[in-house]
């Protein structure tokens, strides 16, 4: 069967299967560890080829991950309306796709330095691999944001080539402010995953505790980040950044309590879309002012 373009409205789905904007969360981050690598503006190159890895890796996850969670999807009302499961994409166009954009992420690495390359096949296969973590641990949301600490690791390394420890110190920080907000995110389907034998924290521990654990791990978020603006001797600035943000952390941690989860999204996206931006801010301001 041939290949064809695709429409606008099947772009449009696409999209909406990804869910483009979340890109949102990794992009400044993938930022980030050019900027401070560079020590500035990083050459044009580095920032395209650091934002097609971004866009490309991320989308192959999100793909994977619809495919492989499709049984469910298809179950959970709140999941029930995604293009996989209306039919807006066909199975065969979202594999098609999941194979673009790896080879994409595959092949912009390789464009970067050897290292970078090297280490894309592995990147993928972590990719992939939290999309089955649901099945068998409450550990998910950390492999989630394990997924996510690459950004400014692979920001990092794109411009230098090599491993430095403030560029990991960030990572922690990320991985720690994922895993927080994916716990958030979970105790929404508690019931749902009770039901069909999918794990999280919220699921494992319930939600009052879930809350708890995700303020631990907020609070490592902020400690990492002062740690990792120390390692990049980033100065003054850089701390009123990261007292704002915990700021916000904490207002997240009082829009969403055990028994009102009606202000999730806003504390899910919109919160952590804005401390996103303002960390990549934070570390421009650092660096120029």
């Amino acid at each position: 069967m041939p290949l064809t373009l695709p429409s606008f409205a099947k772009v449009r789905s696409l999209c909406r299967m990804v869910k483009i904007e979340h890109s949102l969360f990794a992009l400044p981050f993938a930022f980030m560890g050019a900027f401070a690598a560079a020590n500035g503006v990083p050459a044009i190159n580095d920032l395209l080829l650091v934002s097609l890895a971004m866009v490309c890796i991320r989308s192959f996850a999100m793909t994977f991950n619809r495919i492989v969670d499709v049984e469910y999807d298809g179950l959970n009302p709140r999941t029930a309306n995604r293009p996989l499961i209306t039919g807006e994409i066909t199975f065969r166009q979202a594999w098609i796709f999941c194979a673009v954009m790896a080879t994409g992420f595959i092949i912009s690495t390789a464009g970067m330095n050897t290292l970078c390359f090297a280490l894309s096949p592995l990147v993928v296969l972590v990719a992939g691999f939290y999309s089955y973590t649901k099945r068998f641990t409450w550990l998910c949301h950390f492999v989630l944001g394990l997924m996510l600490s690459m950004a400014p690791m692979g920001g990092y390394l794109a411009v230098t080539g090599q491993f430095a420890l403030p560029p990991m110190l960030l990572a922690v920080a990320v991985i720690f402010w994922v895993a927080g907000f994916d716990i958030f995110y979970a105790c929404q389907d508690v019931d749902f995953d009770k039901k069909y034998n999918l794990h999280s924290i919220p699921e494992h521990f319930g939600i009052p505790t879930g809350l708890v654990m995700a303020g631990f791990c907020h609070t490592n978020t902020v400690i990492f980040l002062f740690f990792a603006g120390c390692g990049f001797e980033f100065g003054w600035i850089w701390h009123i950044v990261v007292a704002a943000v915990g700021g916000l952390l904490l207002w997240e941690h009082l829009l969403v309590k055990p028994d009102d989860l009606t202000r999730v999204n806003m504390a899910f996206f919109i919160l952590n879309a804005v401390i996103a931006l303002i960390l990549f801010c934070g570390v421009a301001a650092a660096l120029f002012l």
